[in-house]
């Protein structure tokens, strides 16, 4: 016996509720499991680590000066 196409529409859509949820709980469990926690501290920190350094060494500056002016800027 084939299945119609509303039986079909209502089991893709049912299964594709309860896959999405599965997924939502696995990552939620993963997010926050207690050995992970340090792992994410530090993914945390780790964009303010060198937040107070330049962002180019002073010899790169005057490098990138020099073009620019050679460009007639």
């Amino acid at each position: 016996m084939i299945p119609d196409h509303d039986t079909l529409v209502w089991f893709s859509k049912s299964f594709g509720l309860f896959y999405l949820i599965g997924l939502c709980l696995a990552v939620l469990a993963y997010t926050y499991w207690p050995s992970n926690k340090k792992t994410f501290d530090r993914a945390a920190r780790a964009i303010l680590d060198d937040d107070d350094k330049p962002y180019l060494r002073p010899d790169d500056r005057a490098r990138v000066h020099d073009r620019r002016s050679s460009f007639g800027g």
